[in-house]
C-alpha cells in the first residue's frame, strides 16, 4: 500500500537521476585528457519527470514491449554538453564537472530528506515514533 504513494517514488527517481548523473560526470572527468571525447550530461529530473519517464509515465512491463537502448530503459537521455573544445577535440571542463557533481549530491540530499520526511509523517499518522 504505501509503496505506491507518488512521493516516495518522486523521491526515488530523483535519487536514481543523482546517481545516474553522477555516473556520467565520473566518465566525463576520468577522460577529461582524451582526445576528441564530447563531454556529456542527463537530461534535468525536472525534464525526465514532466516528460512522463517516472512516475506515471510509460514502462515496460514484460519482455515483449521493445526499448532499443540502455539509456531508454534507464528512462534517461545523455546530452551532448555545449563547452567549447580544446584544441585537441575534448570538451570536458573539470571546473563545470566538479559544479554539477555538487549539484547531484544536494539533489540526492534533497532526495533523501524528502524520503525521510514523508517516512515520518507516515509513522506520525499510523501513531508509532
Amino acid at each position: 500500500m504505501f509503496e505506491n504513494l507518488d512521493i516516495f517514488k518522486m523521491a526515488s527517481g530523483l535519487a536514481s537521476h543523482a546517481v545516474s548523473r553522477q555516473e556520467v560526470i565520473a566518465k566525463n572527468i576520468a577522460n577529461a585528457d582524451t582526445p576528441a571525447y564530447r563531454a556529456k550530461d542527463i537530461a534535468s529530473f525536472a525534464d525526465t519527470y514532466k516528460s512522463g519517464d517516472f512516475g506515471a509515465g510509460m514502462h515496460a512491463t514484460r519482455a515483449a514491449h521493445l526499448i532499443d537502448t540502455q539509456e531508454a530503459s534507464q528512462g534517461y537521455t545523455l546530452l551532448d554538453a555545449p563547452d567549447a573544445g580544446s584544441p585537441n577535440g575534448n570538451t570536458v571542463s573539470l571546473e563545470t564537472e566538479m559544479m554539477k557533481a555538487t549539484q547531484v549530491r544536494q539533489q540526492h540530499e534533497t532526495a533523501l530528506a524528502v524520503y525521510k520526511s514523508s517516512m515520518n509523517i507516515l509513522r506520525t499518522s499510523i501513531g508509532r515514533k
